[in-house]
């Protein structure tokens, strides 16, 4: 879709916003929003709501029993083509951090960069979404279909409680826009590897270890045996990873230990290689005569693949010259809701949060005066693509 929009324009408003853009990001950093905590969850989700709602937006929040309450935002800027498929923009407002952080990483802007817990990851991204909407309002622009902004409480841990909700609404949308952090300089992410974890436990028989061992069947060795073939399956050329990260077993030091388990880490940038590993993971056969082994566990996120990703990047490229930013891309071995998002093969394109650096870590910040720029490549998003 062609526009006639005055980039330029847009940029000029939102440089105009941008203290109070800024403020509301250190608004929302204070409030802290451990993904554990529910009561601060549904306080923050209320704090939200009621900033989107002054947006002109129909705000439902979602009552959540395990979790925080999410929120589903529709958005129908004047002259809107109701019938459209609407564009979804997918945050999430929980952060690792815990409440306290804030006596340790206080919010503060100190040499161009905006420091707090969870304000790359993705704090300010919230921030984004709402002056996104308050631009078209207020610039009085017309969208090419309606808006649906899903934000949810429990990303952090695993979209667990949201999963089924941003299923239902990718598969209404055209694309999905999906608000986390980028990578160092801006980069966008069209491509996140698929995650898992899986549990092995081993049962084996108890004996004294002195009197005679012989007669028992050690469940720590036979769960070596099985750690080493499974890091035998690292494909490192192929970016596939399966690392035993926790391993557990015995009572005490003169017993022969019946039990021990090992849990582990697996990570996968296809699903036919997901496919392939988890059927060897679970084709592993016992070492030692009577030993017997339990495999649980699976994926938990899908791949985010450029088979989904590659033409939408692609406009985005050419939609992104217009502010002035040269788009470019990149992969990572982290997962987001964009994962769920792509492997229904709705359009996806990942990592539009402000630009900064840290995410999780101690020097988490925002570049602030990337902030005008990332706010105008998301109206320019949803005005032509």
């Amino acid at each position: 879709m062609e526009t006639t929009v005055d980039y330029q324009n847009l940029l000029t408003y939102f440089n105009t916003q941008h203290s109070d853009m800024l403020d509301l990001v250190r608004q929302l950093v204070i409030q802290e929003a451990p993904s554990s905590d529910k009561a601060r969850l549904d306080a923050f989700a209320e704090f939200i709501a009621e900033r989107f709602y002054h947006t002109g937006a129909a705000v439902e929040t979602i009552i959540n029993p395990t979790r925080g309450n999410h929120l589903c935002i529709r958005f129908a800027a004047p002259g809107v083509d109701q019938t459209a498929k609407p564009a979804l923009i997918l945050c999430h407002y929980d952060t690792v951090w815990p409440v306290g952080s804030l006596a340790t990483h206080p919010f503060r802007v100190e040499e161009g960069k905006a420091y707090g817990p969870g304000i790359f990851d993705m704090q300010s991204s919230l921030m984004l979404a709402e002056y996104a909407l308050r631009a078209v309002t207020d610039l009085q622009l017309t969208l090419p279909r309606p808006v649906t902004v899903l934000i949810t409480s429990d990303e952090e841990v695993g979209s667990l409680t949201s999963w089924d909700l941003i299923e239902t609404e990718a598969l209404k949308a055209a694309y999905a826009l999906v608000m986390e952090s980028p990578l160092p300089g801006g980069v966008l992410k069209t491509r996140r590897k698929g995650g898992g974890g899986f549990t092995v436990e081993v049962t084996g028989h108890a004996v004294h270890a002195g009197i005679e061992p012989e007669k028992g069947i050690n469940a720590i060795v036979e769960l070596a045996h099985q750690t080493i073939k499974l890091h035998a399956m690292n494909d490192y050329a192929k970016g596939t990873t399966v690392s035993v990260g926790v391993i557990s077993g015995g009572t005490v030091a003169n017993v022969v230990p019946a039990h021990a388990s090992a849990k582990m880490d697996c990570r996968i940038w296809s699903k036919e290689e997901g496919e392939r590993i988890e059927a060897e993971i679970r084709a592993l056969q016992p070492v030692l005569p009577g030993a017997e082994l339990k495999i649980t566990g699976g994926w938990n996120r899908p791949p985010l693949e450029r088979s989904v990703t590659g033409a939408i990047f692609e406009k985005a490229q050419i939609i992104g010259r217009k502010v002035g930013l040269n788009l470019e891309e990149g992969s990572t071995g982290g997962g987001s809701d964009g994962n769920i998002t792509g492997a229904l093969g709705i359009p996806t394109l990942d990592g539009l949060g402000v630009p900064g650096h840290g995410a999780h870590a101690d020097h988490e910040h925002i570049e602030v005066d990337k902030i005008a720029t990332s706010a105008a490549l998301l109206v320019a998003l949803l005005l032509e693509l």
